[in-house]
């Protein structure tokens, strides 16, 4: 969960709004999430949807991804150094190209470890440990990324708005549907596996561009409607031949598409608006992160009076476990690193790179999911993931032509 977002939603949400972003701010709005999170660490910030910014095109100058890193982190001295005319030796110069060559490579790393590892560790503490109170989770994993967004704000180390009063007032209702997301994935995450989860989320591109036609009069391509039909067929046979099918998480996993692709759909609505209350006159992912994870914590404890789960975890034996601990928190903080890992990758690359290794970055997750798991698996139900995961690289690669 982004120490915001749960497991995988919190990735789409990043990859989701990351692609499209660019329409919403002009650049002035996150990468995520999801970020997406870009993701989300919001649009935050699915694929190329992705839990940013990158325009829908697929195509952005190295202006504007410069821009995008430098209103993230104030300290970017690089970018004003290419302004500046100094000599520069020639072992320096081998340097700086080296490190402009690796520079995707360990991005990119970056980005999939923490999104890989942030969904197989979150299914750990709610399944393997069977933890049952996934509103209490969410509390403890957003309190964490709101406490580290807000320390490095406070040390210069990244750029955040100032809240307000009138800037919360316009965030609350995304803030409220960001919070259904996250506790309906993490719900849908302890009662699916990983794969089929990944699968299912593939419903959000489809509800979202149904959004998109009604709300915003966004038409598809043909290739984009193509690919949505056989997302379409891939959860479909995917749940029949899913031997560990239960419904009440395939309820959960639902809910989940239907409020990730509100919350992508709000946001647009949103963001423009939001950015008349802050100072800079934008609102970057950073803030987006500290704004919904800040947000999120009297409604979480609200929620967890009101639905009993004080009680739960008052008797609980798991969190005595000091490994239940270790987890919960790694958990958290691998979903706070794709917001900064996303943002980074795309500076490196750009948004057609990103969403695509987005989309591919689905497949090493299912396959850890199944294994790492051991999930009861049959060839039909095998052959379904597989399709529904090469729909989805379908459907990024069809967005960006």
């Amino acid at each position: 969960m982004q120490p915001g977002m749960p497991s995988d939603f919190k990735l789409d949400a990043i990859n989701r709004h990351g692609y499209e972003e660019h329409e919403i701010s002009h650049l002035d709005g996150e990468v995520a999430s999801s970020g997406a999170r870009s993701n989300l660490a919001f649009r935050m910030v699915d694929d190329a949807e992705k839990q940013g910014l990158r325009s829908t095109n697929g195509t952005v100058s190295n202006k504007e991804h410069r821009s995008i890193h430098d209103r993230f982190f104030r300290g970017n001295r690089a970018a004003m150094s290419e302004s500046i005319s100094l000599p520069i030796h020639d072992g320096a110069k081998r340097e700086n190209g080296s490190a402009r060559r690796s520079g995707p490579l360990v991005s990119g790393t970056a980005y999939c470890i923490s999104s890989c590892s942030m969904i197989l560790l979150n299914k750990v503490v709610l399944s393997s440990y069977n933890f049952e109170a996934g509103i209490s989770l969410m509390f403890y994993q957003n309190l964490i990324s709101s406490v580290i967004v807000a320390v490095l704000g406070l040390f210069g180390v990244v750029s955040v708005e100032k809240l307000n009063w009138k800037l919360i007032r316009v965030w609350l209702p995304v803030n409220i549907i960001f919070i259904g997301m996250l506790v309906s994935g993490m719900y849908s995450l302890r009662y699916i596996n990983i794969a089929m989860v990944t699968i299912l989320k593939n419903v959000t591109n489809i509800l979202t561009a149904i959004g998109e036609l009604y709300i915003f009069r966004k038409h598809q391509n043909q290739k984009v409607w193509i690919a949505m039909f056989l997302m379409i067929i891939s959860a479909i046979t995917g749940g029949i031949t899913d031997l560990s099918f239960d419904s009440v998480g395939y309820a959960w996993q639902f809910l989940n598409c239907v409020f990730t692709a509100s919350y992508s759909l709000t946001l647009r609505r949103v963001m423009d608006k939001a950015k008349q209350f802050t100072r800079s006159g934008s609102l970057n992912e950073v803030s987006m992160v500290l704004l919904n994870n800040l947000l999120s914590l009297p409604f979480a404890v609200f929620s967890i009076l009101l639905f009993g789960e004080w009680q739960y975890i008052v008797n609980t034996d798991v969190i005595r476990m000091p490994m239940f601990w270790v987890v919960a928190t790694a958990s958290g903080l691998f979903g706070l690193a794709i917001s900064f890992t996303s943002m980074w990758f795309l500076h490196q690359t750009g948004p057609t790179t990103y969403s695509l290794v987005g989309s591919l970055n689905k497949i090493p997750i299912s396959i850890a999911g199944l294994l790492v798991f051991k999930v009861p698996l049959s060839v039909p139900n095998f052959f379904s993931i597989l399709f529904g995961l090469f729909a989805g690289i379908f459907f990024a690669r069809a967005k960006m032509s």
